[in-house]
């Protein structure tokens, strides 16, 4: 692998038009991240080299989405201590809730970070904070964009 700061996962292709925001928004702020399908159930020992080949590689974020079951981001999170975000798919019966529920409620001392429902920019915008604590070029994209969107809801009165 190259040096990526970001590992996106996702639970299968049909998650890449929801997760191309995520890829988006790192691209915009110039993050170096790749992205995988990989599943917790269908591949577990591919997931789980991905983990192990990306933090040796200096991956200090993963991004993880999946739908219904939505283990993904709660089993890379049992093999990092590096932070995780999980992006629950609208997908199935229940549109996105079952995996709202298997991506945020983890055990005690397992935390997974949870963003909204299909919200794959939020989670790239997470990523790029949590980069930014040791970044102080990300830190000023960051400060520009939330300017940006001051300035554009202004703009509409």
């Amino acid at each position: 692998m190259d040096a990526i700061k970001v590992l996106i996962l996702m639970g299968s292709k049909s998650d890449l038009p929801v997760m191309q925001k995520t890829e988006d928004i790192l691209k915009e702020f110039g993050v170096p991240f790749r992205t995988l399908i990989r599943s917790a159930h269908r591949t577990p020992e591919a997931t789980m080299q991905s983990v192990k080949d990306a933090e040796d590689e200096g991956c200090q974020v993963f991004i993880c989405a999946a739908g219904m079951a939505a283990h993904l981001a709660g089993v890379v999170c049992s093999k990092t201590v590096k932070p995780v975000i999980g992006v629950p798919i609208a997908a199935g019966p229940l549109n996105g809730e079952d995996a709202l529920h298997s991506t945020v409620m983890m055990p005690p001392g397992l935390p997974v970070a949870t963003v909204g429902i299909n919200a794959a920019k939020n989670a790239g915008l997470l990523a790029i904070q949590l980069l930014a604590q040791n970044d102080e070029e990300l830190t000023r994209k960051l400060k520009a964009d939330r300017e940006a969107q001051a300035e554009s809801i202004l703009a509409e009165d």
